[in-house]
């Protein structure tokens, strides 16, 4: 038996995983805990450091009231967290501002300061895009980006001097389990700062320079699978774990959902929708297409990059869904019936009753079509202002369908993302869905329909960033050989293969979809201002 503890870092709460790893990786249990996400004014999304830790505290407690097995009994541990947070931290390791999420979108000041000026391409200034490619293969022109997050923490928080390191989220929390200030390679890469050329991996000083960054702030940069040291005595009496036990470096969510997924050969395609979602296809090379805004990411295999197409709500809307249309908010019902008496045992979430209760909807749902981009959207088009929307109700419209199109909307942008790939790379014929969507059979075939794909899942899609971070763990070990033979313990558990009767059903719906966007650009504008 070999022990391995993941933590999970989300954005709305964190899961604590417990691995034994031998032929495959099984997971034996696991526990959760909520945390906010505070939303500002001014596009603003923080949370709070001691939120992150009591979460990892309360869950790995109650991991442990579950199980006999005993703390000294683990191996190692690590983490799979968000990506693009910004983290300053004293010498002390302590926040000197609540950390800033990835969806933090204040900073539209600095970024036009920064790269949004002159002459452009892709919103970016055509002087700096062009060093920003050649050293990074990538440019920070998001107003989400962490560059510009750092710019805002420099111009608004006087406890910006007291500056000692720039972490990402869980660069944070290992700092926090260890005393050390680091940062693993696909984190550094987030930042838009790293020197990806051959060679020169690391920061880089130009970028620093062109950006007017403070290279001091920067910490070290390691592996994946490296161990960056032993629980401290304190972090291990917080969590209830044996002290010295090793902690590696992991890696964020769309790194390690990879790895947790077994899609880690060259080509391989997988699929996300948690609170996020995206499209991922493993290659060799480093490309950028910036009109649909996707960029090959370093991830946690050496030599490989994540050709990484990203949009910011996808599980968010079914929770939008559950909690403002499948939810009465109102106390107002035809007939007050409330969900069936064996619903626990028929459905393992209230997400998989909704999916259920909507499945004998038709194709395009009787004409309406949802768009999900709740908190503005980055591929393939980025824009803060753009909003959600219901097009196409009429007076037949009931919640059924409404709840069937938002489920559509998410699945049509996924498809959209993923043919802006096939125009660089040749994505998989097979694709692996992974996340909380992906507990669904109803969003499984779903997905199969609209996209014309074979759809694979595999055990607990959910976890499977846990698993990944449990793989890096097993690998830094010596339990499995390198991150290329994780395929080998992660197998697909169903397949579903699209109805192309359906697929076809779905391309008029699929099409108006793609327009609704640049047909509505200016009024999302409009409205946000």
């Amino acid at each position: 038996m070999a022990y391995i503890l993941a933590y999970d870092i989300g954005t709305t709460g964190v899961k604590t995983c417990l691995f034994d790893v031998n032929e495959t990786i099984d997971l034996i249990e696991s526990t959760s805990a909520n945390y906010p996400l505070y939303i500002l004014e001014n596009g603003g999304a923080e949370q709070d450091g001691d939120d992150w830790w009591k979460g990892m505290c309360d869950s790995t407690a109650e991991l442990f009231n579950r199980i006999n097995i005993r703390p000294e009994e683990i191996q190692g541990l690590s983490f799979c967290s968000q990506m693009q947070g910004v983290v300053l931290v004293d010498e002390d390791g302590v926040p000197i501002h609540r950390p800033m999420s990835y969806m933090d979108q204040r900073a539209k000041e600095e970024i036009k300061k920064g790269i949004a000026y002159g002459p452009q391409i892709a919103g970016a200034n055509i002087f700096k895009v062009i060093p920003s490619l050649k050293i990074t293969g990538a440019i920070t022109c998001s107003v989400k980006d962490p560059v510009w997050k750092y710019k805002w923490l420099e111009a608004h928080e006087p406890n910006y001097v007291n500056t000692y390191k720039w972490l990402d989220v869980k660069d944070y929390l290992i700092c926090r389990c260890t005393g050390e200030f680091t940062m693993t390679e696909d984190s550094a890469f987030a930042t838009l700062i790293y020197d990806t050329r051959p060679g020169k991996e690391g920061w880089s000083k130009k970028m620093c320079d062109m950006f007017d960054l403070n290279m001091e702030h920067l910490p070290k940069i390691i592996k994946s699978t490296d161990v960056v040291g032993g629980l401290t005595e304190k972090a291990a009496s917080e969590l209830g774990l044996k002290a010295g036990t090793p902690v590696f470096g992991g890696g964020g969510d769309s790194s390690l959902i990879g790895v947790g997924a077994g899609t880690v050969e060259l080509g391989d395609t997988h699929i996300y929708s948690g609170t996020s979602g995206w499209v991922i296809t493993v290659t060799d090379k480093q490309m950028v297409d910036v009109t649909a805004m996707i960029a090959a990411a370093v991830g946690a295999q050496s030599g490989k990059f994540n050709y990484f197409a990203e949009m910011e709500t996808a599980g968010k809307c079914l929770e939008w869904v559950k909690n403002h249309l499948a939810l009465d908010e109102i106390g107002v019902y035809i007939r007050k019936e409330g969900i069936p008496s064996d619903y626990e045992e028929r459905y393992s979430s209230l997400y998989s009753y909704m999916t259920d209760v909507v499945k004998d909807v038709a194709p395009g749902s009787g004409g309406v079509i949802f768009t999900p981009w709740l908190h503005g959207n980055r591929c393939p088009f980025e824009d803060p202002d753009a909003t959600g929307m219901f097009f196409g109700i009429g007076l037949e419209t009931g919640k059924t369908e409404m709840i069937h199109a938002v489920l559509e909307g998410v699945f049509y942008h996924l498809r959209w993302m993923l043919e802006c790939q096939d125009r660089k790379v040749k994505t998989s014929d097979v694709i692996r869905f992974v996340g909380g969507g992906a507990l669904s059979p109803v969003s499984c075939q779903m997905l199969a329909d609209i996209t014309g794909r074979t759809i694979e899942t595999v055990a607990s899609p959910q976890n499977v960033g846990a698993v990944g971070a449990a793989a890096v763990v097993a690998v830094g070990l010596g339990l499995i050989p390198d991150l290329e033979s994780v395929k080998k313990f992660v197998p697909a558990t169903e397949t579903y293969v699209p109805d192309m009767k359906n697929h076809e059903l779905y391309e008029p719906y699929y099409k108006t979809f793609k327009k609704i966007y640049s047909t509505n650009r200016k009024l999302y504008k409009a409205v946000s201002k």
